[in-house]
């Protein structure tokens, strides 16, 4: 690995240019024609009713991977340029052409998966078992029992095509008005103004003072902007909620579980068996409270840190622990990381005008991934940074699959980056090198249990209730606060002194259009790949095969038969979720042997 690895991604080797490339503008006229045209020939093809009609649709299969793989590249790049400078007002025009050709796109896919539907069971039962679809037939069996139930195709693509200016720009509204935050604070003495990613950086500063401070002023600029989030909100459920009624659905979960291809007795038996262990929890939020030297904790000390790590990280220290690490759990994920650094596939500078948070996206065409985030030198940015190579790693080796079979969802790919974020979090851990150290990172370590068994409940008990409320009208912007303490009160079993009701205004994925429910695949993902972290400490060595293996099929299984066929396990049941949970009550037990004599 360089010696001297640069902070900032190279995107120059994708589309020369920036958002002014001539070549990206090439590449999607190139691309809008192509999908014209498969346009018209979906729209000339019928519903086959014998096995040699079917062969007539294998081109259209194949153009319409070609335009998947290509108009997700397309969309890559434009989410890095808007990302690396929220002032770029030439990338917010080309993110609406790519919105633009999405819904394309989409109505393509609408009328072709009516065609599918339209098939009849004998024809159908042939077409799948030839030799060039049985490998896609997942796939193609998914968005034919969906299209049965959806509208009829011209409506749907009515609906796609109003949701470009109506639903996807609403959303896209919401990141105009994030990047209008800007939060008055001083640092080293002088009042500088930061953006909502930097400023959420101090909200998790080890200073209580400093943390305090900056979450007076953090809700006062969220509170500015309540309004309009507001309205963003309300209009975004409200188009949801239209299009699930003209459909015929009447439970909200319905299109976010068939999303994840998981079942709602999965759903539900993972957040009984997170509720029952929260106690567990709940002693560790007591025992921190003690050694924070407050009688409960407010929503910024949660995060707080506790004990001391001797100096910040440098990246490349990142960089090369990252690798070290991935390379005893699997040599091809530490290769994989490698090469990501090497060929400044990560941006990672800390700089104004960033957004806040941080995301991995693929170039399928490319194959190869981006990583975004604002590296500061905290233990936590480390994991972040592992996280996200996670989700890199999850994409590579999918790449050589068919383009149909990569499509995989939200919580299995929260499953690859969690478990790349643990493996490093663990050996850091245990290579600590004092006692406060350790506890620093260990406290890190269940820090992050604490969001996905608490924060992201809150999340999902707040959009549940959202929209039940929000198909009886509008909701205020007190409501929407009101629901929102409610839910993290629920979520955090009263245990916090004060929380933080305007976090419906200041989470993106409250915003996202692309997946509904933009929370608990996050814990899926956590619990699930805790659950496998649980059997590769079993199974030692050659579980790095078995794990790759289970990546491969992400996009061609549901959850259970993912599971079932790699782990032989019943996620409908309770005993995986609750080795999950076991190996957060390893960690609580060991806080609070540790803190014993500190608190």
């Amino acid at each position: 690995m360089n010696n001297n690895l640069k902070l900032t991604w190279d995107l120059e080797s994708i589309f020369p240019g920036g958002s002014a490339s001539t070549e990206y503008q090439t590449f999607l006229d190139t691309l809008e024609k192509d999908l014209v045209k498969l346009k018209e020939d979906v729209n000339s093809a019928t519903a086959p009713t014998n096995l040699e009609e079917t062969k007539g649709l294998d081109g259209i299969i194949s153009s319409m991977g070609s335009c998947i793989s290509r108009l997700s590249e397309g969309s890559a790049f434009v989410s890095c340029l808007q990302a690396q400078d929220q002032g770029d007002k030439k990338a917010v025009q080309l993110a609406g052409r790519i919105t633009t050709l999405h819904a394309l796109l989409n109505t393509i896919i609408t009328q072709f998966d009516d065609i599918l539907g339209r098939t009849d069971d004998e024809t159908w039962k042939g077409w799948m078992g030839r030799d060039e679809i049985q490998p896609i037939s997942f796939v193609l069996n998914e968005s034919r029992d969906q299209a049965r139930e959806k509208l009829s195709p011209e409506l749907e693509s009515l609906a796609l095509d109003l949701a470009v200016d109506g639903y996807h720009g609403w959303s896209d509204h919401y990141d105009t008005v994030v990047s209008h935050v800007k939060i008055p604070f001083e640092v080293d003495g002088e009042t500088v103004l930061l953006s909502a990613g930097q400023a959420h950086n101090k909200l998790y500063d080890a200073d209580k003072e400093v943390r305090d401070a900056m979450f007076v002023k953090w809700k006062e600029a969220w509170a500015d902007k309540a309004d309009f989030c507001g309205d963003t909100l309300n209009h975004l459920g409200g188009f949801r909620l239209k299009l699930y009624e003209r459909r015929g659905w009447d439970e909200v979960l319905k299109e976010p579980l068939a999303i994840n291809r998981m079942s709602n007795a999965t759903l539900g038996s993972m957040w009984s068996v997170i509720q029952d262990n929260k106690p567990m929890l709940l002693k560790y939020m007591e025992r921190k409270a003690k050694l924070l030297g407050v009688e409960k904790l407010s929503w910024v000390d949660v995060d707080a840190p506790i004990g001391k790590v001797s100096s910040k990280v440098s990246y490349q220290e990142a960089a090369e622990t990252i690798v070290e690490q991935f390379r005893k759990f699997s040599p091809k994920m530490a290769n994989f990381a490698e090469m990501a650094f090497d060929k400044s596939w990560i941006e990672a500078e800390d700089r104004p005008g960033k957004r806040p948070g941080g995301f991995c996206t693929s170039l399928p065409v490319s194959k190869a991934t981006r990583i975004f985030m604002t590296f500061s030198g905290t233990a936590s940015n480390v994991s972040t940074l592992a996280h996200e190579l996670g989700h890199g790693y999850h994409q590579h080796v999918m790449d050589d699959l068919p383009v149909f079979n990569q499509n995989y969802a939200m919580n299995v790919a929260e499953t690859a980056s969690t478990l790349a974020e643990m493996i490093v979090s663990d050996a850091m851990v245990k290579k600590a090198s004092d006692e406060q150290e350790k506890l620093a990172l260990l406290e890190d370590k269940i820090q992050r249990s604490v969001a996905f068994y608490m924060n992201i409940h809150a999340r999902f008990l707040f959009e549940t209730r959202f929209y039940e409320k929000r198909k009886k009208g509008l909701l205020s912007v007190q409501e929407l606060n009101d629901l929102m303490e409610e839910a993290q009160k629920e979520a955090y079993c009263n245990a916090l002194s004060a929380y933080e009701p305007t976090f419906w205004c200041s989470k993106l994925h409250f915003y996202i259009t692309g997946v509904p429910f933009y929370n608990f695949p996050y814990t899926f993902g956590y619990m699930f790949s805790t659950g496998i972290y649980a059997q590769a400490l079993q199974q030692g060595t050659g579980f790095a095969d078995k794990y790759d293996a289970l990546l491969q099929d992400t996009g061609a299984l549901t959850v259970e038969e993912l599971a079932k066929k790699h782990l032989n396990a019943d996620l409908t049941g309770r005993d995986f979720w609750q080795s999950a949970a076991d190996l957060l009550t390893r960690d609580i037990e060991e806080f609070l042997s540790m803190t014993e004599n500190l608190a």
